[in-house]
């Protein structure tokens, strides 16, 4: 097996991927071995010291290092680790997890009235669409978190999380290109991940 190794925009991201399907169309980051219990693979990660984060995505996993941590040294046991989990059979995720709904794949909109139900399928759409697959060619992940009189709250995965350039992404891309086609769009706004993270994104 060739799992190709990609830089992301985030010195402390790199992406991996291993060239075959891993979700069914699902994004899930695991901040800690405990939040990983769904993932066979990021709990064989998260045995690595220096491994801080992973995203599982379709067909890449994003890794993210602790600070303190050179790639030079975490990179060939990440990749180790992952040729192991790749041959040893088992899933990155265990099926009973793969059926269960994602955070942000569709949510409750029944707090919003009519007008702003058909506001945040827009949203979501476009996210979904054209955004989110964008993104995941970083190594990250957007998620809708809510809409709230003009304003758009999104919560950054992955590579994406910490990334120096994410400010400059979600104002000049993700907002640009919201406004654009949803004129009642009038800002967007990152939401930082809650101390709480539920492992499934």
């Amino acid at each position: 097996m060739f799992i190709q190794i990609e830089e992301t925009p985030n010195p402390n991201v790199l992406k991996f991927v291993p060239g075959e399907s891993l979700t069914m169309g699902h994004v899930y980051e695991f901040k800690t071995e405990q939040e990983a219990q769904p993932s066979p693979l990021a709990q064989r990660l998260f045995k690595l010291a220096g491994v801080d984060g992973i995203l599982i995505g379709t067909d890449f996993v994003s890794v993210t290092k602790k600070d303190s941590e050179s790639w030079d040294v975490l990179k060939p046991m990440v990749l180790g680790s992952l040729m192991d989990h790749f041959s040893s059979g088992l899933p990155a995720i265990d099926s009973a997890f793969l059926h269960m709904e994602t955070e942000g794949s569709s949510g409750d909109d029944s707090a919003y009235s009519e007008t702003e139900q058909e506001i945040v399928t827009q949203i979501r759409d476009m996210l979904d669409t054209r955004i989110r697959p964008a993104v995941a060619v970083d190594g990250g992940d957007i998620i809708f978190v809510r809409y709230e009189k003009g304003v758009v709250y999104l919560r950054l995965k992955g590579a994406c999380s910490g990334c120096p350039s994410s400010t400059v992404t979600l104002k000049n891309g993700i907002e640009n290109m919201l406004r654009h086609y949803i004129p009642e769009v009038l800002e967007v706004r990152a939401e930082e991940n809650s101390d709480t993270h539920d492992p499934i994104v």
